[in-house]
């Protein structure tokens, strides 16, 4: 049996060997079997992601079930991230159902208040051996019911990252460098000096959130730069729900969900397969 393991050695890995894992945010079972098989055909790792939405849609122990199966057929390095948690319960909750990686994001607080709640979760995983990555800054954009004006998506301060995860011990950090979730309006303003600055004063892996979109030579960039793993959610919606789309534009009276999902699956496999290799970890599983 291969269980699911902790992304923290995967992601000081992918830090020193300047590559980083792909994060996928998946919210059916399809979705799952399709990053999975994106990452068995080339030999990844792999963190599958849920939202806090899609925990409260399919319940965490569906969700572990179906992440422990993966990793024990596959024999692949698999962690499985509850994305963007606000809720101490519902982190617990997951850590109980077998999750090996959780986010807590009390980036909307004070710097105090975050480092207090992050230290807070730190207690709780590291008896369980489990990954904890934090926020610091804000990252633009709608994060499930989290909604970050523009204007005030406030960048990281690399000295304020470096006091965080000294007084916390988190073991990975999504600062806040200019990206936003969704999809970009324009292109993205990445602030590349702030990451290599960040990336001098911590040795913690870091997080790159709101991966849909960035420019690959971007990608490539801020994962050269320190970026150890890559968040990806909007684009993979996209692409499954379009092949949803356009079998029903074709046969519109279908009903079998075979039919649909299965290009649907192939969809996904095939975006997924295209970020693994933009984040340089084909071969590293």
């Amino acid at each position: 049996m291969m269980p699911l393991i902790s992304s923290t050695s995967m992601l000081q890995a992918a830090r020193q060997q300047q590559y980083a894992v792909g994060a996928f945010n998946v919210h059916t079972l399809e979705m799952l079997q399709a990053v999975v098989e994106a990452a068995e055909e080339t030999r990844s790792p792999l963190i599958i992601q849920s939202t806090v939405g899609t925990v409260k849609h399919l319940g965490p122990d569906y969700i572990a079930a179906a992440a422990r199966v993966a990793a024990d057929r596959t024999g692949l390095p698999i962690a499985l991230h509850l994305d963007h948690c606000t809720d101490f319960d519902l982190i617990v909750k997951c850590i109980r159902a077998g999750y090996t990686s959780v986010m807590i994001d009390a980036s909307m607080h004070p710097y105090e208040e975050n480092a207090a709640r992050t230290s807070k979760v730190m207690e709780v995983a590291e008896a369980a051996g489990v990954n904890v990555e934090a926020e610091l800054g804000k990252v633009g954009g709608v994060e499930d019911d989290i909604i970050v004006d523009e204007r005030d998506a406030l960048l990281a301060d690399p000295n304020e990252c470096k006091a965080f995860i000294e007084r916390t011990g988190v073991h990975t950090l999504a600062p806040a460098i200019g990206t936003a979730h969704g999809i970009y309006k324009g292109e993205p303003n990445i602030d590349f000096d702030r990451i290599a600055k960040i990336a001098e004063l911590v040795e913690a892996p870091l997080v790159l959130h709101g991966g849909s979109g960035i420019p690959a030579e971007q990608v490539k960039r801020a994962v050269s730069l320190g970026m150890a793993k890559m968040n990806v959610a909007t684009e993979l919606r996209i692409a499954f729900s379009d092949a949803i789309k356009d079998v029903f534009a074709a046969h519109p009276d279908e009903n079998d969900p075979r039919k649909y999902m299965v290009p649907a699956k192939a969809a996904v496999k095939r975006l997924a397969i295209e970020k693994m290799q933009l984040c340089g970890c084909v071969g590293k599983a």
